[in-house]
């Protein structure tokens, strides 16, 4: 693969006719494959099957009764081989972003159930100069997901209870020990989304992104074992390796392409510029 462009397409693969909106009332919550679909049929108590969608029997219930459920039926499914547990870590599931939370679901089932998890990705930047450099992280070879790939230097899911402010701190402070008088100094500049169909169902992600001014006798240290080691680069070597080579995680390539465009460093006279520019935000 080379390209820009490439990245962006590879993480919006994502064809609406495979799947069947999840719903809670009239809310669409997820999207499920025809075989997830055909699964949740075992479940009537919990799960209304139709042609056409899927609805959640208890949607009138509390968070806790229907976590509760729901989880039922992911430990049964864990049992028939469909879904992998993720060390009981919960994402929140709601309608859209800043709802309050219709109910918690286990990491491991997010794509099985097509539902929209949210993450952060902070941007380590370091100026030397006039030259923008970067701290890039290489994810640990026992990863679950792209073990061995290269990485931003701080990135993970917000976890039930922990919000927006409290991962950017918590990650952090985990995967490259930033004090905290540090991280208070980050920036969000905006968001990332993209739909990716996947062996287990639909990744539906949004990526709130970060820049981080670190000083220069700053050296990021991991701390919970995720990743296994940093490097600094410049950011136009990190661009030329999102171009023509696969050597960062999925999702980080379209990180470093939005990071590339906010700087100036991919500009309005790139053939893909307006492609790249509307491509990071496909989903809403």
């Amino acid at each position: 693969m080379s390209g820009y462009l490439d990245h962006v397409h590879a993480c919006n693969r994502f064809d609406p006719t495979r799947f069947r909106p999840l719903l809670h009332g009239a809310a669409r919550i997820g999207w499920l494959g025809a075989e997830a679909a055909a699964a949740l049929a075992a479940y009537p108590g919990v799960f209304d099957v139709r042609a056409d969608a899927v609805s959640l029997v208890l949607g009138d219930a509390d968070p806790a009764r229907l976590t509760r459920a729901v989880d039922e039926v992911v430990e049964d499914l864990v049992g028939r081989g469909l879904v992998s547990k993720w060390r009981n870590e919960f994402f929140e599931v709601a309608a859209r972003w800043g709802d309050a939370p219709l109910f918690e679901l286990d990491r491991g089932a997010v794509s099985f159930f097509g539902v929209r998890s949210y993450g952060v990705h902070l941007n380590g930047v370091r100026r030397d100069g006039v030259d923008l450099t970067l701290w890039i992280g290489r994810r640990a070879l026992d990863k679950k997901v792209a073990p061995g790939k290269l990485d931003n230097m701080v990135a993970g899911g917000i976890g039930a209870g922990h919000g927006l402010p409290g991962t950017l701190h918590k990650e952090a402070a985990e995967e490259a020990d930033i004090p905290a008088s540090l991280i208070r100094q980050a920036i969000p500049v905006g968001a990332i989304t993209y739909r990716l169909e996947t062996p287990g169902g639909l990744r539906d992600d949004t990526l709130f992104v970060y820049d981080l001014d670190v000083p220069a006798g700053f050296q990021p240290r991991n701390t919970d074992g995720e990743i296994a080691d940093f490097r600094l680069l410049d950011a136009a070597e990190c661009l030329r390796l999102v171009e023509t080579t696969d050597a960062f995680k999925f999702n980080v390539n379209l990180v470093l392409i939005d990071f590339g465009i906010r700087h100036g460093l991919i500009g309005p006279n790139h053939p893909d510029y307006l492609a790249l520019v509307r491509g990071l935000r496909q989903s809403g």
